[in-house]
C-alpha cells in the first residue's frame, strides 16, 4: 500500500472544504442585485448583509455536500486534483462534513426568516427551492451535476435567482431591467461549472456522468466556453445600445483578458493539473466582470 500523503491540519481543512474560490459566485450576484436596486429604493444595509451571508453559506454548504457525495460515490481519492478529496486526503469524517453542511443551511434559513419578515414570505419558497437545488446538484439518486443541465442550474440559481431576490428585497418588485442585467452574470456562473467539467472530463466519463463537456467532447466544449464568454459581453453591449443601462457598464470589458486567458488555458491541455490555471481564470472572469458591472452601475447612479 502506498504511503498516505501528509495531512493538512487545523482550520485550513475546513476553509478548503468551503471551496473559497467559488464563494464569489455567491457574493457577486448579491452585490449586483443590490446595486441595481439603488435606482428604485434606498439601500437597506441589514438586508444586504443578511442576503450576502445567507448566499455564501448556501454556496459553502453545496460545496461540502459535493465533497461528501463525491466521497460516497468513490469519485475522490488521495490524488484528486484541486481542493476536492479532503475526506480521503485529510481524514475528515464524512458524517462531520455533511452535518456541517446542514448546519450552514440552518444558519442560512434563520437569516432567511429575517429577510422574509422584512420583505415577503414568498422569499421563503424561493429560498427553499434554492437550498433543494444546492443539495440535489450532487446529492440524491440523479445528481444534476451528472447531467447536461449542471451549468444551466448553476447559472439560473446562483446568478438569475440570487440577483432578482437581492433586487426584490430592496425594492419590493421585479422589473425587466433587473432580469436582463442578471443574464450575463448567470452565463458566467455557468461557465465556471463548464470549466470544472472540462478539467474533469476524463474522470467524469469513466464514472458515468453525462455533462455538456462529455457530450460535446473536449474541443467543442472549449469552443462552447468561448461562446459563453462572447455571449455575456455581447449582452452587455445590447443593453447599453438599447438604453436599458448606463454606458458605464461597458467598464466590465476590462475583464476580457481573463476570459481570453481562461479559454486559451484549456487549448491543447489534457491533464487536470494543466487546466487548473484556466479553471481559476474562468472563476476570476466572473468575479471581475460582476464587480465591474456593479461599479459601472454605481458610477451611472451618481453621475
Amino acid at each position: 500500500m502506498s504511503e498516505r500523503p501528509e495531512r493538512d491540519q487545523g482550520w485550513r481543512i475546513w476553509w478548503q472544504l468551503t471551496r473559497p474560490h467559488t464563494l464569489t459566485a455567491a457574493f457577486v450576484p448579491v452585490l449586483l442585485g443590490t446595486v441595481l436596486a439603488l435606482n428604485y429604493a434606498e439601500m437597506d444595509w441589514l438586508l444586504f448583509l443578511a442576503m450576502l451571508i445567507a448566499s455564501i453559506l448556501i454556496q459553502a454548504a453545496a460545496n461540502m455536500i459535493n465533497e461528501y457525495f463525491d466521497y460516497v460515490r468513490g469519485l475522490d481519492n488521495e490524488n484528486s486534483v484541486g481542493i476536492g478529496g479532503a475526506i480521503v486526503r485529510n481524514g475528515v469524517k464524512p458524517k462531520t462534513v455533511i452535518n456541517l453542511a446542514y448546519a450552514l443551511f440552518g444558519v442560512a434559513l434563520l437569516l432567511g426568516v429575517y429577510i422574509c419578515i422584512q420583505s415577503s414570505w414568498w422569499i421563503a419558497v424561493v429560498g427553499l427551492i434554492c437550498m433543494a437545488a444546492a443539495y440535489f446538484y450532487t446529492g440524491g439518486p440523479l445528481p444534476i451535476a451528472y447531467t447536461p443541465f449542471g451549468e444551466l442550474a448553476a447559472g439560473f440559481f446562483m446568478g438569475f435567482v440570487i440577483i432578482l431576490i437581492s433586487f426584490y428585497i430592496q425594492t419590493g418588485m421585479i422589473n425587466v431591467i433587473a432580469m436582463f442585467v442578471s443574464i450575463p452574470v448567470s452565463i458566467l456562473v455557468g461557465a465556471i461549472l463548464l470549466a470544472n467539467n472540462i478539467r474533469d472530463l476524463d474522470g467524469d466519463k469513466e464514472n458515468g456522468r453525462k455533462t455538456i463537456a462529455i457530450l460535446l467532447g473536449r474541443k467543442y466544449a472549449i469552443y462552447f466556453l468561448a461562446y459563453m464568454f462572447v455571449t455575456a459581453y455581447g449582452f452587455v453591449i445590447i443593453l447599453v445600445i438599447t438604453g436599458a443601462v448606463t454606458p458605464w457598464m461597458l467598464i466590465s470589458f476590462l475583464s476580457i483578458p481573463k476570459a481570453v486567458k481562461a479559454t486559451k488555458g484549456f487549448i491543447g491541455k489534457t491533464k487536470p493539473m494543466q487546466m487548473m490555471p484556466a479553471m481559476k481564470a474562468t472563476a476570476q472572469t466572473n468575479t471581475i466582470f460582476g464587480f465591474l458591472l456593479s461599479i459601472g452601475l454605481l458610477i451611472g447612479y451618481f453621475s
